[in-house]
């Protein structure tokens, strides 16, 4: 049992995978200190050199990485090259309006393409197949990253993108896709969507997807795998660390597998920073040992999850950690964009007719993430017509859309109508059923 991309890695003996990562991780220590200025800074406030990484274990007295740090360094002074190394630029979504920013030399692309062509092989792809790429292309990973992967595997790839259903479906059926790549939101849609057009799964190519960017359980996964007629695959990753393949699942599903000669993984008391005992939840903290424009130590990724103990039936020898089952943080995952409250607050605060009170109500139909921010008016706003209401309804959707990057329904509501806390304010209500 097993599809590999690279056995010799996949399967490798616990020994010769520690050796790769001792080495990988004392020249990455060696190349952020001397590159970036942040590392430097944060070495030298511990008393810590380079040198001083002698064992995997010392990785615990490295300093950690936070989001807050990327974004204080936007847009570039977290890369360790000069800009003619640089090969490529993605961003995602910070907690202002600006977004974090990543560069890539063309080494990180390659190893971006290795670890996805590895998630790809790993959910039954192989030469000749055809790859449907229904993710998003741009700034955001999602649709690049899984490309890369399926062309570096000899795949036929299919970069589609996202939107436009029925034609998805008729490309689904006319360029014979073997393999779908969406969100699994994104999936279930085009399955009930395939049913509406009269069809079913026996009526489209398919025998697979690889399914990621947000939040999905075994239940949904058994609704896409009966409308689409497939076996679908999750699949992690983040723009910081590089997009989508830092784990994925194999045949067997039996959790997320880590390419761990490029991710180092942790998992720590989100509180204390300690590790947690073996087979404890905590949250999940990735080093990126190979990563050349933008190295990563110890990033707090704030997903909570846990290692799975023992070798998967499947025969890699890399380790697993479960699905992952919320966060540290109030961050929220909206048809694969990452949404902060303090985004939406920033935009509020900028229109002088509204008040600082504010709900995001998140939902899902027809299995499709939405939102909708309910905003108080003013009491000076209070008696102005419906027309002047709806104009300003539009007005801040728009902003919202150009901040968040995402569309989201705005409603006002009439002043002192948003139910007060006496702690922390409530500014979140997810109806979505995972």
């Amino acid at each position: 049992m097993g599809n590999y991309y690279s056995p010799e890695i996949e399967c490798a003996g616990r020994d010769a995978l520690m050796r790769i990562q001792l080495e990988r991780l004392k020249a990455l220590a060696a190349h952020a200190y001397k590159n970036v200025p942040l590392y430097k800074k944060k070495f030298d406030e511990i008393g810590i050199l380079p040198e001083d990484v002698k064992s995997l274990a010392d990785i615990g007295r490295l300093p950690f990485t936070t989001k807050t740090d990327i974004r204080d360094c936007y847009p570039y002074k977290m890369l360790a090259v000069p800009d003619e190394q640089i090969a490529r630029i993605h961003a995602s979504s910070g907690t202002t309006g600006k977004p974090t920013v990543v560069g890539y030399t063309r080494g990180d692309l390659e190893l971006w393409a290795e670890c996805c062509a590895r998630a790809i092989a790993a959910a039954g792809g192989q030469r000749g197949d055809h790859l449907h790429v229904a993710y998003g292309y741009g700034l955001f990973t999602g649709g690049l990253g899984l490309h890369a992967g399926g062309e570096k595997l000899g795949l036929a790839v299919i970069p589609v993108s996202s939107g436009n259903t029925k034609r998805q479906i008729q490309i689904l059926t006319d360029f014979h896709s073997d393999i779908l790549c969406c969100t699994p939101s994104y999936a279930l849609y085009i399955g009930e969507t395939l049913a509406e057009m009269g069809y079913g799964p026996d009526d489209i190519p398919l025998r697979a997807g690889i399914m990621g960017a947000e939040p999905w359980t075994d239940r949904m996964r058994l609704q896409i795998e009966k409308l689409l007629g497939i076996k679908a695959y999750d699949i992690f990753g983040m723009s910081e660390l590089c997009g989508p393949g830092v784990s994925f699942e194999c045949e067997a599903q039996e959790g997320m597998h880590i390419n761990e000669d490029y991710f180092y993984p942790e998992i720590i008391d989100p509180e204390t920073g300690e590790a947690v005992a073996e087979g404890e939840s905590g949250e999940l903290v990735i080093t990126c040992l190979n990563k050349e424009a933008m190295p990563l130590i110890r990033y707090r990724t704030r997903d909570i999850t846990s290692f799975i103990p023992g070798k998967c039936s499947c025969g890699r020898s890399l380790a697993r950690v479960r699905r992952l089952t919320g966060r540290t943080d109030d961050m929220l995952i909206i048809r694969g964009i990452n949404v902060f409250p303090s985004q939406v607050e920033s935009v509020l605060l900028e229109m002088n007719m509204v008040t600082p009170n504010y709900l995001l109500i998140v939902d899902r139909e027809n299995n499709l993430d939405t939102l909708e921010v309910q905003v108080e008016i003013t009491e000076a706003f209070f008696s102005d017509s419906v027309r002047d209401i709806e104009h300003v309804e539009r007005k801040i959707a728009h902003a919202l859309r150009d901040t968040l990057n995402i569309s989201a329904k705005v409603r006002l509501v009439d002043p002192r109508t948003i139910a007060r806390s006496q702690g922390k304010a409530k500014r979140v209500v997810d109806k979505r059923v995972y």
